[in-house]
């Protein structure tokens, strides 16, 4: 059941189990036989008896999540390595003050392990996953405890063999199902991620730069740019990203609100699972794993869900196409690679990882912009007809934000733009002339 529900990572979760003093194999069937059933309750007990009544075992998601950031190696940052980051980062808010009218973040920059990036982003993971967890975990309740009652002879509301209450058990075991799901993907983000902005959200509450060296130094070494290079690139995006969640303060509530309402809104086809579930022998652990595997758990969209989709999307196309602008921008005139670079971290956004992918199936979104060429191209459309001031007022306010059809067609943004203003302004003149004021007078008059 866990190498279903947790694909590639199942094994890692199943090692963080036996460590904790658990066989997950003694638990892979329910057995007919009273003192074995006992036992492998009695063990279920002990697994779940952490987990309380979260939707994710925290816990659990941070102990995994430290285990696998440090599975290929995470040593301490050597005084020259610090360095290295701060000084990269130093000196690319100063190539973006050409670039950009944003001032730069206030936070302080830092250079990090792969520990310290998973101790500063699992509170926003949590803010992230907590939504759709609760909501499949009232859906298991749901549907699978009528079921258990049935197949144990007994009400839902009463005691399972071992003492245990069935609506618990399933939470409970919700809870560490996700724990270990969230732990692994984050762990193995830890491995990847350049910085704290790699997947479009921002994943610290008050911005602040920071490279996770080890990751910058592993990437640069497959590459032809010298490393120093390469770090300078890639600290100009995230000083770039961290400037944008700086002073515009609306977008991180904006993007992450926005995430809550789609994970929010997930349900599963109850009557799907209900009907897996009747069909197998419970005993059956192979016929457990195939129809846990066939999709019961898959969520199912709803419209509102889809248009949240689409303004997420659009909406993290948006930001990644302006850092991708900004940064390139900044470097073109002092590093040799730019082109190469800027395409390198384009091609690499676009095909995501396993653990963007454990992401998507846990909280049904795929972190990573469709359509960053299209942003990118609209942003440099903008500025070349209007200049970098105007480009970077664009996110003055969540209303001026581009559409998805100005993705469509970057050319016509500056046009449609200023039909929507003339249009604003008649509304204001009609109403002026209703109202018997002053079309003309300043506002207050």
């Amino acid at each position: 059941m866990l190498r279903a529900m947790l694909g590639p990572g199942a094994d890692d979760a199943i090692r963080e189990l036996r460590e904790r003093g658990i066989d997950p194999a003694a638990m892979s069937g329910l057995p007919t036989d009273p003192a074995a059933l006992q036992q492998a309750f009695t063990q279920m007990q002990s697994m779940l008896a952490a987990s309380g009544d979260e939707p994710v075992n925290w816990q659990m998601a941070h102990d995994l999540a430290r285990q696998q950031a440090s599975a290929e190696g995470d040593p301490s940052l050597t005084p020259a390595q610090t360095r290295q980051v701060l000084d990269a980062l130093t000196l690319a808010e100063l190539w973006l003050d050409a670039a950009t009218e944003l001032p730069p973040s206030s936070g302080t920059a830092r250079a990090w392990s792969r520990a310290e990036w998973v101790e500063a982003t699992l509170p926003t993971w949590r803010t992230l996953t907590e939504p759709v967890a609760s909501s499949l975990s009232h859906a298991l309740v749901g549907t699978l405890g009528d079921a258990m009652g049935e197949g144990f002879g007994s009400d839902l509301e009463g005691e399972l063999p071992g003492g245990i209450d069935a609506t618990q058990l399933l939470r409970r075991l919700g809870s560490a199902v996700f724990g270990l799901q969230v732990g692994q993907a984050a762990g193995t983000l830890a491995r990847d991620v350049f910085g704290t902005t790699d997947i479009g959200l921002p994943l610290l509450a008050s911005p602040t730069p920071a490279l996770v060296a080890s990751n910058v130094d592993a990437f640069a070494a497959g590459l032809d740019a010298p490393v120093d290079e390469v770090r300078l690139f890639l600290a100009l995006r995230e000083a770039a990203a961290t400037r944008l969640f700086t002073h515009v303060p609306w977008l991180r509530a904006h993007l992450l609100a926005t995430v809550e309402a789609y994970a929010r809104g997930i349900t599963i086809d109850a009557d799907q699972l209900e009907e897996a579930v009747r069909s197998i022998d419970p005993t059956d652990a192979a016929a457990l794993q195939q129809a846990l595997s066939g999709g019961v758990f898959a969520p199912h969209t709803t419209p509102q869900q889809k248009a949240a989709l689409e303004r997420l999307e659009t909406a993290l196309a948006l930001v990644e196409g302006w850092v991708d602008e900004v940064a390139s921008a900044a470097a073109m005139p002092h590093l040799p690679h730019t082109v190469a670079l800027r395409e390198m971290i384009r091609r690499r956004r676009a095909a995501g990882g396993p653990a963007e992918q454990t992401f998507a199936n846990l909280v049904g979104l795929e972190l990573r912009p469709r359509r960053l060429r299209d942003a990118a191209a609209l942003w440099s459309q903008i500025a070349r007809d209007n200049g970098t001031q105007a480009r970077d007022a664009v996110w003055d306010h969540p209303d001026l934000l581009p559409t998805a059809e100005d993705l469509d067609d970057p050319a016509g943004y500056s046009t449609r733009r200023a039909a929507a203003v003339d249009e604003a302004a008649e509304v204001d003149r009609a109403l002026a002339e209703i109202l018997g004021e002053d079309p003309q007078a300043p506002s207050g008059a």
